[in-house]
């Protein structure tokens, strides 16, 4: 096993698609995951992970390096083996913790009813499982900015979720709010510190609501989804903190029997095809 393009050969050729939540089709031809499903799992493109194995590529960013360590199911050892391949330093404390514990890797693996995704203090979006994706929109094209909640919400990036008005501000206002309690828990964090300097710069109400300093916590909710097959659903959001890691695990969950979780039902059937 060696260098970054072995290690990565190897550790996806030991894992089944069961040990990652995917269903299995009948035998394969050659052990493991295939790459297409690793580069889901990590959202990258199965280009990039090609590069990465072959050799052409050989320094993920550290979003990348940690996204595939979750997506390879690696345990701390080989998770700072594979940091060290890549040539990253382990992050420095006083920064926003982005890793996902393996406690937290398999709730998203066991929660294959409910969409759930993980985000850090900062709103950056970590990872998701597969009927997240289904409901949310694929976000495995989303990159940099694009992968941050807040920088979403005051870009008009587009979105499933339907807010009235007054909604909207509230969301928006509480997400501002939140982030400003982060940025004082990490003040020595230049990219959290980079991302309201951005939004400040890019967005005239993003500014006007950081300029009147309110703090606060972005409650939960209920939210309504327009999915292009489906139609609307409203589902309940909780947000739960991780303690000691400051994750935000978000799960949406339906009233049972009632016609949302009927239709969720429908698109975790249904997945990211869409229906001509």
């Amino acid at each position: 096993m060696d260098g970054l393009g072995g290690a990565l050969r190897a550790w996806r050729e030991r894992l089944t698609t069961a040990d990652v939540g995917l269903p299995s089709f009948g035998r394969r031809r050659a052990p493991g995951l295939r790459r297409e499903e690793v580069a889901a799992l990590a959202g990258v493109s199965v280009d990039y992970l090609v590069r990465l194995e072959q050799g052409r590529a050989r320094h993920p960013s550290a979003q990348v390096a940690e996204a595939l360590a979750r997506a390879l199911r690696l345990h701390d050892t080989e998770r700072d083996h594979l940091l060290h391949l890549a040539g990253l330093a382990d992050p420095q404390p006083g920064l926003v913790p982005t890793r996902i514990t393996p406690g937290v890797q398999r709730l998203l693996d066991r929660f294959g009813d409910a969409p759930v995704s993980v985000l850090d203090a900062a709103w950056n979006l970590l990872a998701w499982n597969p009927l997240w994706a289904a409901l949310i929109g694929d976000p495995s094209n989303w990159h940099g900015r694009d992968r941050n909640l807040v920088w979403r919400a005051f870009t008009d990036r587009p979105s499933r979720v339907v807010l009235t008005d007054a909604e909207h501000e509230q969301w928006r206002s509480g997400l501002v709010a939140d982030l400003r309690l982060v940025l004082a828990r990490y003040p020595d964090d230049p990219s959290l510190a980079a991302l309201v300097g951005e939004l400040n710069r890019t967005s005239e109400a993003f500014a006007a609501l950081w300029a009147t300093g309110g703090v606060g916590v972005q409650a939960a909710a209920r939210k309504t989804f327009l999915h292009p097959d489906v139609g609307h659903l409203t589902l309940d959001c909780d947000v739960l903190v991780v303690q000691g890691t400051d994750l935000r695990v978000v799960a949406y969950t339906a009233v049972p029997s009632s016609a949302d979780a009927e239709a969720l039902a429908l698109i975790g059937v249904l997945g990211l095809q869409t229906v001509s």
